[in-house]
């Protein structure tokens, strides 16, 4: 339903694309392969206008932007344009962009492309937020935070992004939540397979820098080469300026602008330990990286955790914004166009006569090069169609307007999901947390949760989840316990069945 109104970017699009193609080949640039995406925003007509989905972004795959396109190079780009859907879906997680779903089109060429349906975050990236403004310490440390916590979560899939940078890092609309982006050139394990040359330069580690390219051997993908990145990108982040003096070398010193703040030199030894040239010295985990940053961490909070109480160690915890699910949607199966059907076009049976200007008086022409005479006894037919035409259209608006009802009422949450009590998703505490009657903090709790717990989630409602307790994390302190309640979701850990 998204799709009809992107139509007028890709005229853009197709038009800008042979001149940046021919800006790059002019310059004796290296052509990307990965240019061959298109990204839209899109409005979900279906979607209820109180649906946090409502506006989505439509990432397109045209393969047909690549001049030299065979079918093995075709292959390899749809592949890899699933691998990155598959990578999303496998790293589902509150602050990593989700997907919302995917299909294959004919644009109003005739084109075909494969297309995945994401998230709209309205707030932008952060390297766009710190060009309007200069963010607070406590900001900057609350993004760190969440980007660690999605980033360590992808790690434990197996899921390297090796493109980690503040552009890559999207904020929704009020500013509170950051999500991961773009894994189009993550890799889905840690092997031993030759490491390709991606990423931005100022960003990247030198294992797999466009800058260090042939001066570097082979070396084995770790978690340290998104460490190295993240590392560069919280300095962007506590400093306001980027790290371009720093491109392919340790950080060792900080601007000027913070020499003087307290925890600067606290700063520099983290920052400069995760910046090391060598993977094994850099912090070997998402954890340990946070972990090390609790000095800065402390100066920061000044009373900012007043609710819960966190040890210097205490692992990254997420942010879950409204309309997040652990569920992912079904996964997608792309093929390459030359595998794909034909497509069925249909023509009327008869064109009726068109007059043409110039014509002598009562002589008609036909433009219909061979045109089919209508049988007699086609007429009942006609009506007959036409009727069930009718009939099936006004079972499509009323079935319409139910839904949208249905969406509108269940969006001002006078409705349950009903299908959230079929699910059967599971999540760990990772704290102790008390136990809800109802989906906030205005009542009084009616049990306690402790760290480590197992639970299943039998119902949701914004950031809160409703959750059966399987097995406390250790001896209960109070005998008498329930063993349902609401929970806020960033206390939770979610795994899979």
């Amino acid at each position: 339903a998204a799709l009809g109104e992107a139509w007028a970017l890709r005229v853009v699009y197709d038009d800008l694309a042979p001149r940046v193609m021919g800006y790059l080949r002019a310059r004796g640039a290296r052509e990307p392969e990965d240019l061959t995406s298109e990204v839209f925003l899109a409005r979900d007509i279906l979607a209820s206008p109180q649906s946090p989905h409502s506006n989505v972004v439509i990432k397109a795959l045209n393969v047909f932007l690549q001049d030299d396109l065979d079918a093995d190079l075709e292959r390899t780009l749809v592949e890899n344009f699933q691998n990155e859907a598959v990578a999303i879906d496998r790293v589902r997680h509150p602050n990593i962009i989700s997907r919302l779903g995917h299909g294959t089109a004919r644009d109003l060429k005739g084109t075909v492309f494969h297309y995945l349906v994401l998230e709209y975050l309205a707030g932008g990236d952060l390297q766009m937020m710190m060009r309007r403004e200069r963010i607070s310490l406590q900001t900057a440390i609350n993004y760190i935070e969440q980007i660690c916590a999605g980033l360590g979560h992808a790690h434990r899939h197996g899921i390297i992004h090796r493109d980690i940078k503040p552009q890559n890092i999207l904020l929704t609309a009020d500013h509170s939540t950051a999500k991961i982006a773009d894994f189009g050139v993550a890799r889905f394990s840690i092997a031993d397979s030759p490491i390709t040359r991606v990423g931005t330069n100022i960003y990247a580690p030198p294992e797999h820098s466009p800058l260090t390219a042939g001066r570097l051997g082979a070396e084995r993908l770790t978690p340290a080469a998104d460490i190295y990145s993240l590392a560069k990108t919280a300095y962007t982040l506590l400093t306001g300026e980027t790290p371009r003096a720093f491109a392919n070398e340790v950080i060792d010193a900080m601007p000027e602008s913070i020499r003087d703040e307290e925890w600067a030199s606290e700063l520099t030894r983290v920052i400069a330990r995760a910046t090391s040239d060598s993977p094994g010295e850099r912090h070997q985990s998402v954890e340990e990286f946070w972990g090390d940053l609790a000095g800065v961490r402390d100066t920061a909070a000044d009373g900012e955790y007043s609710t819960l109480v966190r040890t210097k160690a205490a692992i990254p915890q997420p942010h879950v914004s409204r309309g997040y699910t652990p569920i992912a949607p079904a996964m997608p199966q792309f093929k390459p166009t030359g595998d794909l059907p034909p497509p069925v076009y249909t023509r009327p049976a008869y064109m009726p006569p068109v007059q043409v200007a110039g014509a002598a008086a009562g002589v008609e022409q036909n433009k219909v090069r061979e045109p089919i005479a209508v049988p007699v006894n086609q007429k009942p037919r006609k009506s007959r169609l036409r009727r069930l035409t009718v009939f099936a259209v006004s079972v499509i608006l009323f079935t319409g307007a139910l839904y949208g009802m249905a969406s509108y009422i269940r969006g001002r949450g006078f409705i349950p999901d009903v299908g959230s009590y079929f699910r059967q998703d599971n999540a760990v505490a990772s704290t102790d947390i008390y136990l809800r009657p109802s989906p906030n903090t205005d009542n009084e709790p009616i049990g306690l949760v402790t760290k480590n717990s197992k639970v299943k989630i039998v119902n949701s409602r914004d950031n809160w989840y409703q959750v059966d307790v399987v097995e406390q994390g250790r001896v209960r302190p109070v005998a008498a316990n329930a063993k349902r309640g609401w929970i806020n979701g960033k206390y939770l850990e979610f795994t899979s069945n």
